[in-house]
């Protein structure tokens, strides 16, 4: 059992040694070099607390400041080491049929001097709680996540406080920006180093925004989010008519206006009957299928340019679906998938979104993503970073195994 257990360790490390290279070729500095590894084999083994004092006494006893030094206050740039994820995530799991998972997570926190932590929803308790939040990106495919993009979403308050700023080392050109903006930066940067991916998933906490949807649809990607029941949207069949009217000026204007009235999906959907929903299973799990009941219309967002009687007139056709869980709860979606989309295939890729819940939630029992003490903006990028490069790695050996197994 011992020899068995020797072997598979110097396996892992020799898979270890390998499957680092790439990154350790990043740093500019030797120490880097050194620590790097050194802090990743502490996220990755055995040990109740992930954060650098435990660590750094299972890892390198006499070495606690060395390691701090490393990840809290060393000046090196994620930039390079964030591509070299990229090309890692694309390997493992990129490809027509993956899935690019737009969510947040949260880090809960006791105090107020950790950088950006206010009080503000936190997902793992389900209310509002004193935490850092941080937006991230996940690569899924067959149920395999692999994250690729954690950015700490800065509340407006603390962009705006100068001492507060200084104090965490906030960067200077890092201003407020929402975190559906953040999400869409993180996309185009993905985009732009080549992965590969079908569709763009997200909540409702992101759904629900129309520059959002409007910003992925402009970089030509596919997408099915959430939204919230009270969302407004337009039956297919209307139309915009000119309306002429007198101006301010005296002047003749002509203004257009719908020849439907908007109306919530939550209506909507109602207004189809008891009957609409039928069952539709997406996978196979643990217990046999997963299934619960869907339907799908086209509608046109109300989105568009302003109109008489309406903020907004009607917007892009799209999808809109209705989910209705085993729990009786009640999910609404949209999606620009083509007209010709199937329900099944809707239905499974927005199932496919559980995959990013998945792995924060591994990241932070196993792996003490949430574990990290420091104050500063630096060390908890750093922290983020070399969590998801310890979670691919991981998977790159799941991989191997299940191909072995295969």
């Amino acid at each position: 059992m011992g020899r068995a257990m020797h072997e598979h360790e110097s396996q892992w490390e020799a898979q270890f040694e390998r499957w680092m290279q790439p990154f350790l070729a990043q740093f500019g500095h030797k120490g880097q070099r050194r620590w790097a590894p050194v802090y990743l084999r502490g996220l990755i083994a055995p040990g109740e607390r992930k954060s650098v004092e435990p660590m750094a006494r299972r890892q390198c006893p006499g070495n606690k400041e060395q390691l701090h030094h490393f990840v809290a206050t060393s000046a090196w740039d994620t930039c390079d080491h964030e591509r070299v994820l990229l090309d890692k995530a694309e390997a493992l799991v990129g490809g027509r049929d993956a899935h690019l998972i737009v969510d947040d997570t949260a880090l809960v926190k006791k105090g107020t001097h950790s950088v950006g932590v206010a009080h503000q929803y936190c997902g793992q308790l389900g209310k509002n709680a004193n935490c850092q939040a941080l937006v991230s990106l996940t690569l899924a495919r067959d149920e395999m996540p692999v994250p690729v993009a954690l950015r700490l979403y800065l509340p407006k308050p603390w962009a705006e406080d100068q001492a507060r700023r200084r104090k965490c080392g906030v960067p200077e050109e890092i201003a407020f920006r929402p975190k559906w903006k953040i999400a869409l930066d993180e996309i185009e940067r993905v985009v732009a180093a080549g992965v590969t991916f079908g569709d763009v998933l997200a909540d409702g906490g992101y759904g629900v925004c129309a520059e959002f949807r409007r910003g992925l649809t402009k970089m030509g990607l596919r997408w099915a989010v959430g939204i919230s029941p009270d969302t407004h949207v337009y039956a297919m069949s209307t139309r915009l008519r000119a309306v002429a009217s007198q101006g301010a000026t005296g002047r003749p204007r002509t203004r257009r206006a719908a020849t439907a009235k908007p109306r919530s999906v939550r209506d909507v959907i109602a207004s189809l009957g008891p009957h609409a929903l039928w069952t539709v299973a997406w996978r196979r799990g643990t217990k046999g299928m997963l299934s619960a009941e869907f339907c799908a219309l086209r509608i046109r967002i109300a989105d568009g340019e302003p109109i008489i009687g309406h903020r907004h007139g009607p917007g892009d056709e799209v999808w809109l679906i209705c989910e209705r869980r085993s729990n009786g709860e009640t999910k609404y979606h949209l999606s620009n998938y083509p007209p010709d989309a199937s329900l099944e295939t809707i239905a499974a890729a927005l199932k496919a979104r559980w995959a990013c819940e998945q792995a924060h939630q591994q990241m932070k029992e196993e792996l003490g993503l949430d574990h990290f003490e420091g104050r500063s903006w630096r060390g908890l990028h750093h922290h983020a970073l070399l969590t998801m490069i310890a979670f691919a790695f991981l998977q790159h050996l799941r991989k191997l195994e299940n191909k072995a197994a295969a």
